[in-house]
């Protein structure tokens, strides 16, 4: 008996899930090289956009100087700033106000290689409160993620101080008077400490000064963010008391019967 030319040969099951698991894998290879050239791109990308980010840090130095030199001549400016802040606002204890009118100036500073962190530094003029004349709180990227936190060691003066009345007193289970430090904004700078994985280290209030206040601190000394709710909240009101004057012409027949 002669065998059918025309006919192919059958492929069995297993070949058949074997030539897809193979077609699977170098499909999965080239997307891996696709995707191995895009990280290089996006890695270039990020070199090129730090590259502006400190060529414009240059650029805006002397003009940052300039808004300090402007911001000594208004009194409480930095004060009245933070108590306008939203977040901010609820960090100052009526000490740490006492303690912010001396505040002559704000400073955030980027490292010249802007991946190696920055500083937030807070000037005063001579107080009864420290002897400093400058807090500085710093950020310090180090490799493989690491983050280092260091900041200076408020030198107090007597009967002042977190352990000597600008924080509020709290009764331990033993009723032993203590300090609670978190009720101080100066107990910011005793957050010094080392993560070993960036993405797990986060301080909100360095965030905030650095990326909000610092950019525009004009802005909540205008108190324009409040003026703006205000004015939202306003207009929700109008719209509410005209919605309910109709309503209660509706529900009134006399009123209805006078109008007609």
């Amino acid at each position: 008996m002669v065998a059918d030319k025309g006919k192919k040969p059958k492929i069995s099951a297993e070949e058949n899930v074997e030539q897809l698991d193979t077609e699977l894998v170098l499909s999965i290879e080239k997307l891996q090289e696709v995707q191995d050239e895009l990280e290089k791109i996006n890695e270039e990308a990020s070199d090129k956009v730090l590259e502006v980010e400190q060529k414009y840090n240059e650029v805006r130095k002397p003009v940052y100087d300039k808004r300090s030199e402007v911001i000594k001549s208004i009194p409480d400016f930095w004060l009245t700033a933070f108590l306008s802040h939203p977040v901010l606002s609820d960090l100052l204890s009526e000490e740490d106000q006492k303690i912010f009118k001396h505040l002559t100036s704000l400073e955030v500073e980027d490292c010249k290689d802007v991946k190696l962190g920055y500083s937030i530094s807070f000037n005063f003029s001579p107080n009864p409160y420290f002897e400093d004349s400058k807090l500085t709180k710093t950020f310090t990227f180090l490799d493989e993620g690491a983050t280092k936190v260091t900041a200076t060691s408020i030198k107090w003066k007597e009967g002042m101080g977190i352990p000597n009345g600008v924080c509020n007193e709290v009764h331990d289970k033993k009723d032993n008077k203590r300090c609670h430090e978190d009720d101080s904004f100066f107990s910011w700078f005793t957050g010094t400490q080392q993560k070993d994985d960036m993405e797990e280290f986060h301080d909100e209030v360095a965030d905030i000064i650095r990326e909000d206040l610092w950019t525009n601190p004009l802005h909540y000394f205008n108190n324009d963010a409040d003026e703006e709710e205000f004015d939202g909240e306003e207009d929700d009101e109008e719209e509410n008391d005209s919605d309910d004057d109709d309503e209660d012409q509706e529900d009134d027949p006399v009123r209805m019967k006078g109008s007609e």
